[in-house]
């Protein structure tokens, strides 16, 4: 059995989620510890690239974490970035980043990911997860997989656009979940998912004696962590995806046609459109994924929350306005509660490039959570907040909060150019500056 499961491969991954697969990050607590040199050592450099991207700026009386101690920082209760608590150790929470020659929603969501600059630049005016693509994606089935939720409604434009292959020229994100799945397994499923899922039965049951066995030779304190690492497995499975036994016929999801644009499917759509991420990236059909929930100035009426008043509305109110900025703040809380689910699952699939089968999908994934503002209610992109999930081959030292007191976010871009061995010193506008955010490492 340890041979089985020290010696998972990208190809029996890909066959078969087994017992050894799902509890590989375990399989080195039955050998013992590794050794501190071994722990140590990450990645050299990034693997695969996603990014995250939520509207309409923030409050930052209500987002700012409260530093502590010794250089530490607390993500405070009732704070918009509160429900990435358990995940602090991970994050580096950037303040402090301005857009150079950008204002307003439609400015800021033209610049986010491009630093502006024109086609002569060292970008070429693409935007940063387009410059991925094409250094680590060609190999890839897909080099990148723009995914959206709800942002095709006003039609393709630059307050709805996040991603560009040159300047001006957009880059779609596909908002109907079941239209990604029919492009990445479609030729696999034959139209015929239903039957498909019906023969099949969980890979969690049909390998329990083997997870059984797995569970009675740890310690109490790891299995409670294969506990939650394969209850956060069986959430996935259980969801839009269902049964996630092979990545090459996962059942498709169960999203109602014709509900792409349905309000109140939001969390539905959203949740959906991460599974299927998770499971482009962990098959490897792609290594850069972009995924945008809703776009500048969207209408989104958070009713799951309780709220009555769309989103963009909320984000102008005024400090006067408590009713108001509460509901933004729920609002915001909803959308860091999603980037905290992404991250879990990333956390619960194994890592398919790795050689021994050890690790989760977010070792070597760089993730990058954007906003197109600052203080929403200013029409400013000044002090935009920007969060990176790691860790990420080194590109980044994890579980900080860092003000960059106005630093142009140009040298983000380049800080995750770099992160993927891309040699850039610019991006975008060259007046923007050059170099990477040296703090960062």
């Amino acid at each position: 059995m340890l041979s089985r499961m020290k010696g998972v491969s990208r190809r029996t991954f890909l066959a078969g989620l087994g017992a050894s697969a799902v509890a590989g990050p375990f399989a080195r607590l039955l050998a013992g510890a590794a050794s501190p040199a071994r722990a140590a050592a990450p990645p050299a450099r990034a693997k695969r690239l996603l990014v995250l991207f939520s509207p309409n700026g923030t409050i930052h009386a209500h987002w700012r974490p409260t530093r502590t101690a010794g250089g530490g920082f607390e993500l405070g209760a009732g704070s918009i970035l509160e429900p990435l608590a358990a995940h602090r150790e991970r994050l580096l929470v950037l303040d402090g980043l301005d857009f150079r020659n950008a204002t307003n929603h439609e400015g800021g969501m033209a610049a986010m990911l491009t630093g502006g600059g024109g086609l002569q630049t060292e970008s070429r005016g693409m935007s940063v997860d387009q410059v991925v693509k094409g250094a680590i994606g060609g190999s890839s089935r897909f080099p990148s997989l723009e995914l959206g939720v709800q942002t095709s409604a006003w039609g393709g434009g630059v307050q709805t656009r996040m991603c560009y292959s040159g300047p001006g020229a957009f880059v779609t994100p596909d908002d109907d979940p079941r239209h990604v799945f029919d492009r990445l397994f479609g030729d696999v499923v034959g139209g015929d998912a239903a039957k498909l899922r019906a023969r099949r039965k969980s890979v969690l049951d049909l390998v329990n004696g083997e997870l059984v066995d797995l569970h009675g030779r740890l310690g109490r304190a790891e299995q409670l962590k294969l506990e939650a690492h394969l209850e956060a497995l069986r959430d996935v499975e259980k969801g839009v995806l269902g049964e996630l036994t092979a990545c090459d016929a996962p059942a498709a999801p169960d999203v109602p046609a014709g509900s792409t644009y349905d309000n109140d499917r939001f969390p539905d759509l959203t949740r959906a459109q991460m599974r299927l991420a998770a499971t482009a990236l962990s098959c490897g059909l792609t290594k850069v994924v972009s995924l945008q929930m809703a776009h500048t100035i969207a209408p989104t009426v958070f009713t799951w929350e309780g709220l009555g008043d769309g989103h963009h509305s909320l984000s102008h109110s005024g400090d006067g306005d408590a009713h108001g900025v509460a509901g933004f703040v729920a609002a915001e809380r909803w959308f860091a509660a999603q980037v905290a689910f992404m991250t879990e699952l990333l956390l619960s699939y194994p890592d398919p490039d790795a050689p021994d089968g050890d690790g989760t999908l977010l070792d070597g994934t760089l993730v990058l959570w954007a906003k197109e503002m600052g203080d929403s209610r200013l029409h400013v992109c000044t002090s935009v907040p920007m969060v990176l999930i790691g860790p990420a081959g080194g590109a980044l030292r994890p579980g900080r909060y860092l003000d960059l007191g106005g630093r142009s976010h140009s040298h983000l871009l380049v800080s995750v150019c770099q992160a993927f061995g891309i040699p850039m010193q610019t991006f975008g506008d060259p007046e923007n500056g050059s170099g990477p955010l040296s703090e960062l490492a």
